[in-house]
């Protein structure tokens, strides 16, 4: 995946996507971003990018030339161009897949009460949000949604399941997770972990994913017992036990004679 970033604020930039998964990543070739920096683009002398709207009003606005410019650079006009913004779409795991596809991608990061509207007119740029909160600048924002999508391609994680099995793109919130010591200032790991037996373990996982979604994320999980028919009797005996208590966490039991 190649990925051009155009911002007045590169050093926002590298050192954060220049580390972890993503910084091994780009020494695999896996994936390749491209900082650009929007004031070397101004044919302005002070290396302003920004004036007053037309109109009046508070704030600054970047202006169209830099940034055509910059977008000419990178030949933007053969990729799909997002600009980080609080009116557009809404980031979500079938959005986060979508750009995990793109084989090239560039972000517009704007800056004080936005940019010309006729960068994302000429350039039909498609407007992404993280959420309903305003930031300083749109570099967060690219960042969120780069790391989310680029965590997604084939061999960035290691491994697959990893991915596949996580909260929301399983369709539920993860279950908890344990590790050394067994009990740590009274604090002890489920027995069933301890158990070795991983169809109990599998089970026990699932039903805490669900408890987790039903009390924290209603809307995932109305959108999850809505779609159960890939279950197996295990399991739709675990979500039906769930949907049956609003509030109670119930033991699991297993292997009964029935089930």
């Amino acid at each position: 995946m190649e990925i051009d970033i155009l911002t007045i604020f590169p050093e926002m930039i590298e050192p954060v996507l220049g580390a972890s998964m993503l910084g091994k990543a780009a020494e695999k070739g896996i994936l390749s971003i491209n900082t650009v920096n929007i004031r070397d683009f101004t044919e302005n002398k002070h290396k302003k990018t920004d004036d007053t709207p037309f109109g009046g009003g508070a704030g600054m606005v970047m202006m169209a030339q830099p940034v055509f410019d910059a977008l000419r650079s990178v030949n933007a006009q053969e990729k799909r161009i997002i600009y980080m913004s609080p009116r557009g779409r809404k980031l979500d795991k079938e959005l986060t897949l979508e750009l995990s596809k793109e084989e090239k991608l560039v972000f517009l990061c704007g800056h004080y009460e936005g940019i010309d509207e006729r960068i994302i007119d000429k350039w039909q740029i498609e407007e992404i949000s993280i959420g309903d909160y305003i930031l300083t600048g749109g570099e967060l924002a690219a960042m969120v949604v780069i790391d989310a999508a680029a965590r997604l391609l084939p061999q960035v994680l290691g491994n697959n399941e990893s991915v596949l099995g996580e909260s929301v793109y399983s369709g539920l919130l993860e279950y908890p997770h344990y590790t050394k010591p067994r009990e740590y200032e009274g604090l002890v790991v489920p027995e069933v972990l301890l158990s070795g037996n991983h169809r109990k373990i599998d089970l026990w996982r699932f039903e805490q994913a669900c408890i987790i979604t039903r009390d924290r994320r209603q809307d995932l999980w109305q959108e999850f017992i809505n779609n159960t028919a890939e279950f197996d009797r295990d399991e739709k005996k675990i979500i039906e036990r769930v949907k049956q208590y609003d509030n109670e966490i119930t033991e699991v039991s297993f292997g009964d004679k029935d089930g």
